[in-house]
């Protein structure tokens, strides 16, 4: 039996197969959660438990102090979460967040942010 890859990730891996891929998937991600758009966002990678996504420091994102958002930073923590679950459960399930618990640092080296964001996964309504 060969193993069954979730939609998205087999989207991704097509994307990432040929030159700046990976900027393209992100925005085709951001035509069904458009609120990812707002980051300037890139899904750097993806596969089964584990996803990572960056964002630009940009004006849209940044704060009086020149630092980015940590609701910027919540969101790009979503979009990789979102990504990981789309790479890892299966297409007969369905998945949302649940709750996120978040923690900034300063910028002298420390924790900058982490986020732990729990997940609802169910199966998908015949």
């Amino acid at each position: 039996m060969s193993e069954s890859v979730p939609s998205t990730l087999a989207l991704f891996r097509g994307f990432a197969a040929v030159p700046m891929g990976r900027q393209l998937f992100t925005p085709a991600i951001c035509l069904k959660a458009p609120y990812f758009s707002s980051i300037h966002r890139l899904v750097k990678e993806m596969r089964a438990q584990y996803a990572e996504a960056h964002i630009r420091k940009r004006c849209s994102v940044t704060n009086h102090l020149g630092t980015v958002y940590a609701i910027a930073m919540c969101n790009m923590a979503e979009l990789a979460a979102g990504m990981l679950m789309e790479a890892t459960v299966p297409d007969s399930h369905r998945w949302i967040p649940k709750g996120m618990s978040v923690e900034v640092s300063d910028t002298a080296g420390q924790t900058v942010f982490r986020a732990s964001i729990k997940m609802w996964v169910s199966p998908k309504k015949k």
